[in-house]
Order: structure tokens, then C-alpha cells, then sequence
């Protein structure tokens, strides 16, 4: 049935669903890829389409910026549903010296300064990873593509502009490739509910090289990686 956030009807959905940030990207996904396209969510414009991608239904759905947003929107796919794999497609920028603009990175694990596991009342610090099957077949698609793909650990940080000027140098430190702001809530819910997550990632901007794309190259120039997904799904 409908939540607050999604107003799709129970089998709208497919089974997998790629979930780019942007809603804009979701339906230039559709748009470009898809066939036999419907819209089953326009609620707060966070725009959701299945279709089909070489015979298989899959649907595309944004999830917004931040852990809260994307927390929201997994777990409704998940729980309310019957999503089983969600394929974050997102952009991120770059820290470690090895990734360069437009390279793909598929998040092993996610590092964060949230507090989203707070939650779950841990008697330690929980570790959200990858489902190993997802990242074991996406490296071999972007293998088979000729695409290369960094694998490692990423930051999902709560703060876009951050008040400490050497916290970069800090995860860089750590082999931390990039940073961006969703992959670890994702990565919690579907461990908390038993489901499968992968999050790809193209690196947007370098915050050393201070290189960027335009927001209309983020929209629209990701093909790698929406291909590496879709395939994926």
C-alpha cells in the first residue's frame, strides 16, 4: 500500500531497483534505457519508473541527498515493497589520489560520521558493507565492459560543508577513495532487514585537483555506471 513518501501500489515495483540521488537522473535513466515505461511515484517530485532493460523489469527511483533522505526511501522499498536489491548510482567526490574524474568506484564498505546505527542500540561500532554477490558481479560487468572500477572503502558523510578544514587529509589518510552522503544507510538497512545493497559511484569532483563536472554533466554523463547497473539488476 502507499506510504507518506511513495504512492505506488503493491507489484508497481520491481524487484530491483537502481536509485540515483537525483530524480532527474532517474528519469533520464527510464527515459534513455527502459521500455515500457511507468511512473508509480511523483510524491515530493522524488520521481520512480519500472520498466524493462533487455527483457528484465527493473525500476529506477531517486532517493534524494543524506542519509535521512535515503534512509526513508530504502527502507519503504525494502520493508513495504518487496524490493530485494538496491543499486545506489551516485556521485561523489574524489580523495584519494588513484580515482580521477569520472572514474567508477564501487563502495566494499562505507565509513561515516552519522549517527544513523544509534538506532539499533549496538554494543559497539557497526561496520555497513556491501552484499558481496552484487560486487562480486558488478566488478565482473565493468571487467567485461572494459570499464575500470576502484573497490574499496567510501565516506558517507552527514556534511557537505564541514566546519573542519583538515577532516579530508584525515580519511584520505586512511585509504578512504571518496566521499559522499548515502551509502552507509542504505548499506545498514538492508542488513537490518536482510536485503541486498550495492553502491556505485562516479567520481563528480576531486577535492584535490579541484576538477568538477556541471550539475547538467552529473544529470546526464554517468553511462558507465548506469550501464554496470543496469546490467547488474
Amino acid at each position: 500500500m502507499p506510504t507518506p513518501h511513495n504512492s505506488a501500489k503493491q507489484g508497481d515495483i520491481a524487484k530491483t531497483v537502481l536509485m540515483p540521488g537525483d530524480p532527474l537522473r532517474a528519469k533520464y535513466i527510464a527515459e534513455t534505457y527502459l521500455e515500457n515505461v511507468t511512473c508509480f511515484n511523483t510524491v515530493r517530485n522524488m520521481l520512480g519508473f519500472t520498466g524493462t532493460y533487455n527483457g528484465t523489469e527493473v525500476s529506477v527511483m531517486g532517493g534524494g541527498m543524506g542519509m535521512p533522505s535515503i534512509g526513508i526511501y530504502s527502507y519503504e522499498l525494502y520493508k513495504f515493497y518487496g524490493v530485494e536489491n538496491i543499486i545506489r548510482i551516485g556521485s561523489a567526490g574524489g580523495l584519494s589520489d588513484d580515482v580521477h574524474l569520472r572514474d567508477l568506484v564501487i563502495a566494499m564498505g562505507a565509513c561515516t560520521n552519522s549517527n544513523f546505527a544509534h538506532q539499533y542500540n549496538l554494543p559497539g561500532t557497526f561496520a555497513p558493507i556491501a552484499d558481496f554477490e552484487l560486487l562480486r558481479k558488478a566488478v565482473e560487468i565493468a571487467e567485461q565492459k572494459g570499464v575500470k572500477a576502484n573497490v574499496g572503502n567510501v565516506l558517507s558523510s552527514d556534511t557537505f560543508y564541514t566546519d573542519d578544514v583538515n577532516e579530508n587529509d584525515r580519511w584520505k589518510r586512511m585509504q578512504v577513495l571518496c566521499v559522499e552522503m548515502e551509502a552507509a544507510a542504505l548499506y545498514m538497512n538492508a542488513a537490518l532487514l536482510n536485503k541486498k545493497a550495492l553502491c556505485m559511484l562516479t567520481i563528480s569532483d576531486h577535492l584535490y585537483t579541484r576538477e568538477e563536472l556541471s550539475a547538467e554533466e552529473r544529470q546526464t554523463s554517468f553511462h558507465e555506471m548506469m550501464e554496470v547497473a543496469l546490467e547488474l539488476a
